[in-house]
């Protein structure tokens, strides 16, 4: 079950996600990253089981704590879960996971959605100690096609009682948004209603707004896309890169003087790089020491 955690620096502590064709672009991640971030490895559709396992080791290799995504859809069958799970395990030390339904519209297996993945038991029996979930603050069109939130609502109580019942460590982890209202609006409610899951909030790394457009309107986000729609009217800045700074001083703002919520760190998606990431998060933690030196 989770612990409630008032969130009054995003900064203390992030996550970052990585894909192994990306990944392999960075030489050193002890070089840029700080010992205690947690590394995701997004196994997308056509992405080779193998290349995840290597990936996977390599950072293992470096001191990171790495966490894989095991996407529903991609997986033929139990007997494919059970040898990635233990290929995880026993090659490269991983005992964590993001569980999700994964992409694909269509499932190329038996399983559709991260709660059938779950039920197979298999990541108990294989050890796995953290398992984390999605969250949806604006909702989710390939689960709930009429725009609604009932059906992620009643997947979120069921996270929340599957918590209950396990002994890993679990955490919903939302896809990234451009401001921080819908999100603290989401994290409330599923509060009141007793889902006390520890909430990681996705943001966007600096990249352009071109890059940002695409990546959002593949990735279904919702309201908060009107920030980039806003901004889009201003030619000048359509060759900048956009940082998440207006978004965690918002979200900083807002936690520190509301009511409190299971919001616990955020996770970052690189959408413009992983050094430009990495460099902005160090930057922007260097920047909250300082502020506090001088108070």
């Amino acid at each position: 079950m989770g612990t409630p955690v008032d969130l009054t620096d995003p900064l203390n502590g992030f996550s970052l996600e990585v894909m192994p064709r990306t990944a392999a672009k960075i030489d050193s991640f002890r070089d840029i990253l700080p010992q205690e971030t947690r590394i995701y490895i997004a196994h997308l559709d056509g992405t080779p089981f193998a290349d995840m396992l290597t990936t996977a080791k390599r950072l293992r290799g470096e001191g990171f704590e790495v966490m894989p995504h095991v996407p529903a859809r991609i997986v033929r069958d139990a007997q494919t879960l059970e040898a990635w799970l233990r290929a995880y395990r026993d090659e490269a030390g991983v005992d964590q996971a993001l569980v999700l339904a994964g992409g694909v519209s269509q499932p190329l297996g038996d399983f559709e959605s991260s709660i059938q993945l779950l039920e197979t038991g298999l990541f108990d029996k294989h050890g796995f100690k953290r398992l984390h979930m999605a969250g949806h603050p604006e909702g989710n069109r390939d689960i709930d096609p009429d725009g609604s939130t009932k059906m992620v609502d009643q997947a979120a109580t069921w996270k929340q009682a599957f918590s209950e019942r396990s002994d890993a460590q679990m955490a919903l982890v939302t896809q990234f948004a451009f401001e921080a209202a819908p999100v603290i609006d989401w994290a409330r409610r599923y509060a009141e209603a007793g889902i006390d899951l520890p909430i990681h909030v996705g943001i966007a790394g600096p990249a352009k707004l071109q890059t940002l457009l695409k990546f959002a309107i593949a990735c279904g986000v919702g309201q908060s896309l009107r920030v980039l729609q806003k901004r889009a009217r201003d030619v000048t800045k359509l060759l900048k890169p956009i940082e998440p700074t207006q978004l965690l001083s918002d979200l900083t703002q807002q936690l520190r003087t509301g009511p409190q919520t299971h919001i616990a760190q955020v996770h970052v998606f690189p959408l413009g790089g992983i050094r430009a990431s990495a460099d902005y998060m160090a930057k922007a933690r260097d920047e909250v020491k300082q502020a506090r030196a001088l108070r």
